[in-house]
């Protein structure tokens, strides 16, 4: 069971930074994005690519992530420039991407299974530095030992990595430009009044979005040893499940507050699905519907727990209003008894 839910961590910690690319483009520029079905495997497939002819998978996910980057930058193209409807520019760029994605690939499916992969890279440094062995002494020794995995060669490093990445997410958005896309997203006329140009913020922040999707998809082909020119297809959905379960579970009140939602909401996700595999009568080809309805509840829940906040509001308000009205009769009545005993003077 704890192998399943630390799998599940080390998984959601990877899919977190597609999970932070979709809240980039539906939340802070609100610009609903599906080229991440196609960016994703885009990502995956230059990387796969490149490792099996013998590149170094850490210069590998970087071309990957510029690779993803151009495919947001034309879905912002598509729209600034052609006049293409949002929705309709990141359909059109998704089903163009999964031709390029086979292109790229020559095949189907591409294994990396024994290839070098920043994960083999990390692994063998934790095996020379004897880092693994020192992890499991030290939860041995405070009574966790089995809680030990087989290697921290995953989860660690992606963690810092992970970290960075949303510490410069979060450095960016309070730039200039970042301020700038963020205006974009809360309001284009508004921020077009400030002389700034807009067609460029949104194109920089679907091309930032994308190539975070796509080095996503890179470490998540790494992962699972192969890039499937099918991997992306629902990939839009779980990130905006990650967005959504974040931001119900932890809040958003600010920009620092909702990536670090975003990433909680990725472990999240991938730890109820991997629970609910458990179910005897769910399987794994029911993980969408899963999604899906994880999705619905998400969505539904705090708008029940609003109309009860509101409910409770008015019978508060009813309840003090009816009280100041007894009272109000009631010191009337004691008025009319004090004027009729006061003598006359």
């Amino acid at each position: 069971m704890f192998t399943s839910v630390f799998g599940s961590v080390e998984a959601g910690i990877i899919y977190s930074l597609m999970a932070l690319g979709v809240y980039l483009s539906f939340r802070i520029l609100d610009f609903p994005d599906l080229t991440v079905d196609g960016s994703f495997v885009t990502g995956a497939a230059v990387a796969a690519i490149m490792i099996s002819n013998g590149t170094n998978p850490f210069l590998a996910s970087i071309v990957a992530l510029v690779a993803g980057f151009m495919a947001g930058m034309t879905t912002g193209l598509l729209h600034t420039k052609g006049g293409i409807n949002p929705l309709l520019s990141g359909i059109l760029m998704m089903i163009a991407l999964y031709s390029i994605n086979l292109r790229i690939l020559g095949k189907p499916n591409v294994p990396l299974s024994s290839e070098e992969t920043v994960f083999t890279v990390f692994r063998s440094l934790f095996e020379s530095f004897g880092i693994d062995e020192g992890l499991g002494a030290f939860l041995n020794m405070v009574g966790l030992s089995g809680f030990t995995p087989s290697t921290w060669a995953i989860l660690l490093p992606m963690a810092v990595f992970v970290l960075a990445i949303k510490l410069l997410l979060d450095a960016f958005l309070k730039t200039e430009v970042g301020l700038a896309i963020r205006g974009t997203g809360d309001n284009e006329q508004m921020v077009r009044s400030f002389s700034v140009h807009t067609d460029w913020t949104k194109m920089i922040g679907l091309g930032l979005a994308n190539g975070l999707v796509a080095l996503s998809g890179a470490f998540v082909a790494q992962y699972n040893g192969f890039a499937d020119v099918g991997m992306g297809i629902g990939m839009i959905v779980i990130g905006l499940a990650s967005v959504i379960i974040g931001e119900a579970i932890f809040g958003a009140k600010s920009v620092v507050r909702a990536t670090i939602a975003v990433i909680g909401g990725a472990i999240v996700y991938r730890l109820v699905v991997a629970f609910a595999l458990k179910v005897e009568f769910l399987e794994a080809g029911d993980m969408k519907l899963i999604t899906a309805i994880m999705v619905i509840v998400a969505l539904l829940i705090p708008k029940w727990v609003d109309s009860y906040k509101k409910h409770r509001q008015k019978r508060s308000r009813m309840k003090q209003m009816g009280a100041v009205s007894i009272q109000a009769r009631a010191t009337g009545k004691g008025g009319e008894g004090l004027a009729a005993t006061k003598p006359d003077q």
